[in-house]
């Protein structure tokens, strides 16, 4: 059985979708729970949300460009040995992204409401 590129893309957003509304939802279903007598319900769940986004776009994007920077970094080792510092350095860069997406998102749950 072969899958098409349209069906194989579909399916991986799909599962993307899935992946990144799921730690949202639960998240915002936890802090609704949670401050159910607050009465500040939807601001915390909101907050929950926006943390769940911070962490999962961030580290989507860090994703997408550590495997361009990492092909590109394949061909360029092929090519030139002797630049594998260069390239193991572009490669780390990414990182950083995902990182400040967690500091994002620690900082957004700790903001007094």
């Amino acid at each position: 059985m072969r899958f098409s590129k349209k069906s194989a893309a579909s399916v991986f957003l799909g599962v993307l979708v899935v992946v990144l509304a799921t730690p949202a939802v639960a998240l915002a279903a936890e802090a609704a729970a949670s401050t159910a007598n607050s009465g500040n319900q939807w601001a915390f769940a909101f907050r929950a949300i926006g943390s769940a986004l911070a962490i999962g776009l961030s580290a989507l994007a860090a994703g997408y460009a550590q495997a361009n920077i990492g092909a590109a970094g394949a061909g360029t080792l092929a090519e030139r040995p002797e630049a594998a510092t260069y390239v193991i350095v572009l490669t780390a860069l990414p990182e950083i992204v995902a990182l400040l997406g967690f500091v994002m998102a620690f900082l957004i749950n700790s903001a007094a409401i």
